[in-house]
């Protein structure tokens, strides 16, 4: 069994990993921290966490807790993680951070997208990008892993392919993400009340929101190019579930067919890719780690349109960061992960 240590696992995306964990073969939760809620029983925070974990209580951060572990996951805001890495690096053999902490190449975009230097640049080389789909390679055997959150998985998975291939411009891209209020975290705010997200549907962070760098990082290291998003997400009334809608301009004449055979190809021996010409929901993705990808060339206009949708909690989140570290520990990648979703 691996030794598997979550630090902060008492919002959503910790109680996923908690819960993904549960049902993994090959992991042993030894420890799970939330500071706010230090003493809590998971089993009282999270019901549906009882019968898998009926005796664990949450308890404080401390470094002596990684000692020995072999994969630790970071469930923490951002800019958290900044701080502890250099303390946990050595002591565990794996460290997959769920965060933004790591994830940019350029240090010099952390002050412009999200307000501060970053406390440790020199890290920033050594964690290895954690989309499997665009970077296994890099992913087997790594040490440290930034695992990408749920705007950017959406986004990046509907439009590399295309992009890629040269059959859509990488210039001027349009992505339109709408997601459930769990992205939002735990935590209550006033914009995520029951009776503020009920009836609604709102954009947000216009012009400014911080994936859009490593939206064009994603796609622009898979494809080699250079790439430049105009990004706005929008809140859904949903719990689960995020859907991507991105157009570029057409290069050439492309067809329709060569969109989705480009999607084909691409995802061809993926385990969580579906890829067809339905238009993808996210209720099909809804408890499990896989991607409904399609695609449309609108002729008339000279745009592509590209959609995909995800479980923001598992594939754009706790999902992923388990996908990245079964390819770390040498694991069969999809061990513990459902392929297929719920429904109703």
């Amino acid at each position: 069994m691996q030794k598997v240590v979550i630090i902060g696992a008492s919002g959503f995306t910790g109680a996923e990993l908690l819960r993904i964990c549960a049902a993994h073969p090959e992991f042993d939760v030894t420890a799970a921290t939330g500071d706010s809620q230090a003493g809590t029983a998971v089993a009282d925070l999270y019901p549906s966490l009882a019968a898998a974990y009926p005796n664990m209580v949450y308890v404080p951060y401390a470094d002596g807790l990684v000692d020995e572990a072999d994969v630790v996951f970071l469930g923490l805001p951002h800019g958290a993680s900044q701080s502890i890495v250099p303390q946990l690096r050595g002591r565990a053999k794996h460290i997959v951070d769920l965060a933004a902490d790591f994830r940019l190449d350029d240090p010099g975009l952390y002050p412009t997208w999200y307000g501060e230097p970053h406390a440790a640049p020199e890290l920033l080389d050594d964690f290895v990008y954690g989309m499997p789909e665009f970077f296994r390679d890099d992913l087997h055997g790594a040490e440290l892993v930034a695992a990408p959150g749920c705007n950017v998985t959406t986004a990046a998975l509907a439009l590399g392919p295309a992009v890629k291939a040269g059959l859509a411009d990488p210039n001027g891209i349009v992505v339109n993400v709408a997601s459930g209020v769990s992205g939002a975290g735990r935590p209550p705010k006033p914009h995520t009340t029951f009776c503020t997200v009920d009836e609604d549907f709102t954009a947000y962070g216009l012009l400014t929101h911080r994936h859009t760098p490593e939206i064009e990082m994603a796609v622009g290291r898979y494809a080699d190019t250079d790439v430049d998003v105009i990004f706005t997400p929008h809140l859904a009334p949903m719990n689960r579930g995020i859907l991507a809608t991105c157009y570029a301009r057409a290069v050439g004449s492309p067809s329709t067919d060569d969109v989705l055979n480009a999607m084909h190809d691409a995802y061809a021996d993926e385990p969580f890719m579906v890829v067809s010409e339905r238009s993808p929901s996210t209720k099909a993705t809804l408890g499990s780690n896989s991607c409904h990808v399609t695609a449309r060339v609108d002729e008339r206009t000279g745009w592509v349109l590209m959609i995909a949708a995800i479980d923001n909690l598992q594939k754009g989140a706790s999902g992923q960061a388990v996908q990245c570290a079964n390819l770390a520990l040498g694991l069969p990648e999809s061990t513990g992960l459902a392929v297929a979703g719920l429904y109703p």
